[in-house]
């Protein structure tokens, strides 16, 4: 394979061949190819794009560039992904239902970047909660508990790190199929038979628009299908955030008052809907879901998970425990009804707080947040409360100045429905 020559093959439209993919992309990965050459491809393929083979390659190569988790002899193993959002705490949720419907739910996370949250992030918020561990570690854990959340390993799918910090820095990131070639290579790696993608769509998300999500998600499932993996996308959406806590331990307070039956109606229907969809891609009843969430059996399968990581299991029922900062109200300026809530102005309050990253590694505030009072549909008084804003006075003006832009108030107000498409 000659470097120079691939480059231009994809320069000039054309298909590449399978074993030249892998030989290019395998000698970045030991450093034989410079970064220079695959700037230089990377740029190509955003701008002549790769076919549904190619983008599979691409996908394959990346997730046996490393490890790769057998998880074959655990019963019904199944992940779940999302594409990012604001108050997005559905993993907590959807996690604890799977494993206690005879699922084994055993997930890589990753941190949260910009106006969007991780879920280590969250799980952290948690004293003593540990989301790193050894391959021997989450496995048994997988095996003991059924569920098990693990912070991103460099092992796993290392291409894929090499070429996303790359990617970052060459204005290659919106394309498709390096999108979902790259989300999907970490989901093959983590050994998972079924796969469930939440794919995002609207301000507070990655994918703006119906049409975009569409074509991600039709992405990611051909890419899972053609591995050999059971893989469903179910397109919601973002428009507002999801829940009414944006923050970290706030998130998890209200993930716990969900498996408790006592969480935001949304948060139930997207969480409900995920698992369901899991459990028909592994044969299961679907209804085992409502099951175990009624039952509280997936309440004691959470207390089990945080306790096996290390996180103090009295959390679920004493929120005290979970760090909060000091309360400050934001304040109506007219009566009215809500008429949207901004997802993504929302996510730039938390951020501005300090509960978020504007760059890798940084260190966040887990007590800091949002809680939003009143979410679209609901009529407000002048002067009522709309939302409590958790702060440690850092940022407290900006952050009140993004979510007075996020709250829009009306006559009336057409909530849209928050289950888009199934894929």
């Amino acid at each position: 394979m000659n470097p120079v020559a691939f480059i231009r093959e994809k320069r000039e439209g054309k298909k590449h061949r399978r074993e030249d993919l892998k030989a290019f992309l395998l000698g970045y990965l030991r450093d034989e190819v410079p970064d220079y050459q695959v700037s230089a491809w990377l740029m190509a393929a955003f701008l002549r794009g790769l076919d549904p083979e190619e983008t599979l390659w691409l996908t394959e190569t990346m997730a046996r560039s490393g490890k790769v988790l057998d998880l074959s002899g655990l019963p019904h193993p199944v992940d779940k992904h999302s594409s990012g959002g604001v108050g997005d705490k559905v993993s907590l949720v959807v996690g604890p239902i799977l494993a206690s419907s005879g699922c084994t739910f055993a997930k890589m996370s990753g941190r949260g970047l910009a106006h969007t949250g991780g879920t280590i992030d969250k799980l952290e918020s948690v004293p003593g909660w540990r989301g790193e561990m050894t391959e021997a570690e989450f496995l048994e854990r997988a095996r003991r508990v059924g569920l098990v959340i693990a912070a991103q390993s460099p092992d796993l799918a290392p291409l894929d790190g090499k070429l996303y910090a790359l990617r970052d820095v060459t204005a290659t990131v919106e394309s498709v199929p390096l999108i979902a070639s790259s989300i999907m290579s970490k989901k093959l790696a983590a050994g998972a038979r079924s796969i469930v993608l939440d794919v995002k769509v609207g301000r507070g998300a990655f994918m703006k628009t119906l049409e975009e999500a569409r074509l991600l998600a039709k992405t990611m499932v051909a890419i899972g299908q053609g591995a050999g993996r059971r893989v469903r996308a179910l397109l919601t959406s973002m428009e507002a955030p999801l829940g009414r806590a944006v923050g970290n331990a706030l998130e998890v307070r209200e993930a716990i008052g969900a498996l408790k039956g006592e969480g935001p109606g949304d948060l139930l229907e997207v969480a409900l809907a995920l698992a369901e969809e899991a459990l028909k891609l592994e044969g299961l009843d679907p209804a085992l879901a409502r099951k175990a969430l009624e039952s509280g059996a997936a309440l004691e399968k959470f207390r089990a998970f945080l306790e096996a990581q290390g996180g103090d299991p009295r959390a679920v029922e004493d929120f005290s425990l979970l760090p909060l900062a000091e309360e400050h109200p934001l304040l109506a300026e007219r009566e009215g009804v809500v008429r949207e809530v901004d997802a993504y102005k929302v996510g730039l309050a938390v951020l501005a707080l300090g509960g978020g990253r504007k760059r890798k590694g940084e260190p966040i505030d887990h007590g800091v947040g949002v809680y939003l009072l009143q979410k679209p549909g609901d009529r407000v008084e002048r002067g009522e409360a709309l939302a409590l804003v958790y702060h440690r006075r850092r940022g407290l003006e900006e952050a009140l100045g993004y979510l007075r832009e996020a709250y829009a108030l009306g006559e009336e107000a057409h909530p849209a429905p928050l289950v888009l498409e199934a894929i």
